[in-house]
């Protein structure tokens, strides 16, 4: 029996995959993922004594400080509201504000900090903390930090990709092993129509659990919806027609269903781990980073804390929705083309 196994295993290479090269790829990567300090933030500062604010407190940051600031911005033309829509828009860490813009009492620059990014935030009030007095300091969006804010808006986008991509993998895998996809064949559908006929349902029950998990999320932890709902529901259709996409794509690649749960385990890791939810994509290193910005989690959770916790817009979100769209489109095109290639042999024989 333990032979037979073996023999079993050496045949099977998705799961010698899994058990060999996956645990090695995870712990390269991860290993350089898993880091919480955001070493750089990006700082904007404006006011009419910019320029010399600027030099002043990048001269106070201790030598032995975990985190620098890289200064993006320096305008002194610019005011408090200015300072505010680049926090909003998610161009900046966090804005100081000097000379006619500050806002405090007594004339000291005042530091913005955007709570939405929680770890930048967290790096930063550290910061803040040991230049003492002579900064104020304020934080939007999330004042207290508070780690469901953040989670909240992420979570809705991981609910989508478990349903997207597991439960629809399954779907034509089904077809194949019933014996029923020759039956689709001979039926006079395009394999777009197929395609968009099995993802159809996955569709619409997932759009019911988005709005459940969000409007709990919003009433449960008190997770403000400062933002758009029509661009939140078009992100998020845009999203899950990609997750739908890659599910049907696997189950076109997949044999069994247990071959089409492992590979869809296999590209759900990397969305948990490297999409910004649970480690901070400034703080990974640069080999790893780009593998964040080709996966579609990462410009949902983008999106999605831009829209509820900043309140920001198209003009300033308008990025994450083209690029989920090219990646729908493109993942429906190889899943049709590969489902194509299915069922030609069976129409041909028919």
């Amino acid at each position: 029996m333990i032979l037979k196994e073996f023999r079993e295993l050496r045949r099977d290479r998705r799961t010698v995959a899994m058990l060999v090269a996956l645990p090695l790829l995870m712990l390269v990567i991860f290993g350089y993922a898993a880091n919480f300090t955001v070493d750089e933030l990006e700082v904007a500062v404006v006011g009419d004594t910019a320029d010399q604010a600027a030099q002043q407190i990048t001269d106070q940051v201790p030598d032995d400080a975990s985190t620098t600031l890289d200064l993006v911005d320096v305008d002194p033309d610019a005011d408090a509201s200015a300072a505010r829509d680049l926090l909003r828009d998610d161009e900046v860490d966090l804005a100081i504000l000097t000379g006619d813009a500050t806002e405090s009492d007594d004339g000291r620059p005042t530091v913005l900090i955007d709570g939405s990014n929680l770890f930048a935030a967290q790096s930063a009030s550290v910061l803040v903390a040991r230049l003492g007095d002579a900064v104020d300091s304020e934080i939007l969006y999330n004042p207290d930090l508070e780690t469901s804010w953040v989670m909240v808006p992420a979570i809705i986008g991981l609910i989508l990709t478990f349903i997207g991509t597991i439960i629809t993998s399954i779907g034509l895998v089904r077809e194949r092993e019933a014996g029923t996809l020759e039956q689709l064949a001979v039926m006079p559908l395009t394999p777009t129509a197929v395609v968009l006929g099995k993802i159809t349902p996955y569709f619409l029950l997932a759009c019911v659990d988005m709005v459940l998990v969000t409007v709990l999320g919003v009433w449960l932890f008190g997770v403000p919806f400062e933002g758009s709902v029509l661009l939140f529901g078009v992100g998020a259709a845009v999203f899950l027609f990609t997750v739908l996409g890659i599910g049907v794509l696997i189950s076109t690649v997949s044999q069994t269903t247990g071959q089409a749960v492992q590979v869809a385990m296999m590209t759900m890791l990397p969305q948990i781990l490297l999409s910004g939810m649970i480690f901070p994509l400034e703080a990974m290193a640069a080999g790893v980073r780009w593998i964040g910005y080709v996966l579609p989690l990462t410009w949902f959770v983008k999106l999605s804390q831009g829209v509820m916790l900043r309140g920001a817009g198209w003009d300033s979100l308008w990025l994450p929705v083209v690029i989920l769209t090219v990646m729908a489109t493109v993942v429906f095109g190889v899943a049709v083309l590969r489902l194509r290639r299915d069922i030609a042999p069976a129409r041909a024989a028919r």
